[in-house]
């Protein structure tokens, strides 16, 4: 826009140039509002916005700039104050730059806004409005929320994409003697790449995941499992695609498949950092028919920063009654007085064959505890007591995996224990399935007890029961577990 009184544009500081400008001699009443609104972003944004203005009448208008989302709420992202005179200009003659830090983790429009409130309200220029990816700061802490990329599959894809031609297909399987469920609660549902599920060879099956932003670092933790693979180097990988790279088609590796074929939920964790804004593909491809099986996939999630180098066992053992054992017991003591033997720390199979699990649940390679039937008579049992934990009026939820499998399997119990006598809480007897299940119990106790897992050796030495993955938390358990959908076949061993 020109105007006689207006001098040059911040572009190329001259009278041809344009800019955008407001005046309160244009207006009717004098609480209207001017707004200039971007495009409603495609992509979540995380940078520097950076703009140059002019104003005139400090106290006659408010400019300031919002982002407003897809349900027109609106967050101030910076003001135009009064309290530095060079931030205003009778003659509208210099232009002042301005850089703003936004950090959105969804779609957004930005809006320049500027509000009368007298008479003399004044002007305001705008020009140069531009975005960088880069924080305007070095020390600015980015809020993106991460959470968007993680997904167990319980529900749907989440915002998870495919391409067109083979897929990744979402199942739910039932689990037995024969097959595994999925990793989240053992019954639920996960995502199976699989050759016989394709019309040919050389299929590629990719997943694709939400936007990140640029410029931050991330930890992408998944679990996966494989089955038939001869060749596992392409069975499983994970690219980094930038945007600009969508339309060459290129993409940067991340991670690749090492793992020999195990028919075991594994879990992965790669950091990763792009300067521009990126998506996650997981590409699972079969050259050949004969080489190739099923791969499954379950609980995506990325979270800021490095992943974490430390084992994580040790601080669950930091909080009353969490344990991975992955490094120990975590202040659960044997219960050596009225038990005939100890739960044994493992990892890896059990030593009796049909029975037990091939791995741990949290990793698929790190340490759970079982009881070893070999050595034990039938009826006699092994006891867990957890550090002696405070009583709460409210409800109280614990979480936990188990694993009963072979043919002899006993009972698996769950006792609360206060001032020595035991009050049953949970019970599950018999072979369930040769998949790690995830049970619930929700409880109340307004004084100091101890929980107590109990073990009891069934009629042969296939008899195995592990325990792992133990979660207390204040407040009642969720809903109940999601129903395995019955009727599908496809299984990842």
């Amino acid at each position: 826009m020109l105007h006689n009184n207006l001098l040059n544009d911040h572009t190329y500081n001259n009278k041809t140039g344009h800019f955008m400008y407001v005046d309160s001699v244009y207006t009717k009443t004098f609480q209207e509002m001017a707004k200039l609104a971007s495009p409603m972003t495609t992509e979540p944004m995380s940078g520097c916005l950076s703009f140059q203005y002019q104003r005139s009448e400090d106290r006659g208008n408010l400019f300031s700039v919002y982002v407003r989302d897809r349900l027109g709420q609106y967050q101030e992202l910076w003001r135009a104050g009064s309290e530095n005179q060079s931030e205003w200009s009778e003659t509208l003659g210099q232009w002042i730059p301005v850089q703003v830090d936004l950090r959105a983790p969804y779609s957004v429009q930005v809006v320049f806004e500027v509000a009368f409130n007298s008479p003399r309200g004044g002007r305001v220029a705008l020009d140069d409005i531009s975005f960088s990816p880069e924080f305007c700061s070095a020390d600015t802490e980015p809020t993106f929320d991460p959470s968007i990329a993680n997904c167990d599959f319980e529900s749907g894809f989440c915002r998870y994409t495919q391409d067109q031609g083979a897929e990744w297909r979402r199942v739910s399987v039932k689990p037995n003697i024969f097959r595994n469920g999925d990793h989240t609660t053992g019954a639920g549902s996960f995502l199976l790449a699989h050759s016989r599920l394709s019309p040919r060879t050389g299929y590629v099956s990719r997943l694709i995941g939400p936007t990140l932003p640029g410029n931050l670092k991330f930890c992408l933790r998944f679990y996966f499992s494989l089955r038939g693979f001869n060749q596992t180097d392409q069975a499983l990988v994970v690219y980094l695609q930038q945007q600009q790279q969508q339309q060459s088609g290129s993409q940067e590796k991340i991670w690749t498949q090492g793992e020999k074929s195990r028919g075991i939920w594994i879990s992965t964790d790669v950091t990763f950092q792009t300067s521009q804004p990126a998506k996650v593909v997981f590409v699972s491809t079969c050259g050949n028919f004969w080489d190739c099986g099923s791969v499954a996939l379950d609980d995506i999630s990325v979270s800021l920063g490095d992943c974490e180098q430390t084992e994580t066992g040790a601080l669950a053992s930091s909080l009353p009654g969490h344990c991975d054992f992955e490094a120990g017991l975590c202040g659960y003591t044997q219960d050596r007085h009225t038990d005939a033997a100890d739960w044994q720390w493992r990892r890896g199979p059990t030593p009796t064959s049909y029975t037990g699990p091939r791995g741990d649940h949290s990793t698929g390679l790190g340490y759970y505890l079982h009881l070893e039937a070999s050595p034990m008579l039938p009826g006699q049992s092994v006891r867990l007591l957890s550090r002696p934990l405070r009583g709460s009026r409210g409800r109280q939820c614990l979480t936990f995996f188990y694993h009963m499998y072979g043919s002899g399997t006993g009972r698996l119990s769950i006792h609360l224990d206060k001032s020595g006598e035991d009050a049953s809480l949970w019970e599950r007897s018999g072979e369930q399935c040769v998949a790690w299940l995830r049970a619930r119990v929700e409880y109340q106790c307004d004084s100091q007890h101890q929980l107590v897992f109990e073990a009891t050796r069934g009629s042969s030495v296939r008899s195995d029961i592990a325990i792992d993955d133990i979660v207390l938390e204040c407040g009642p358990c969720p809903e109940t577990e999601i129903q395995v959908t019955a009727g599908t076949t496809n299984e990842i061993e």
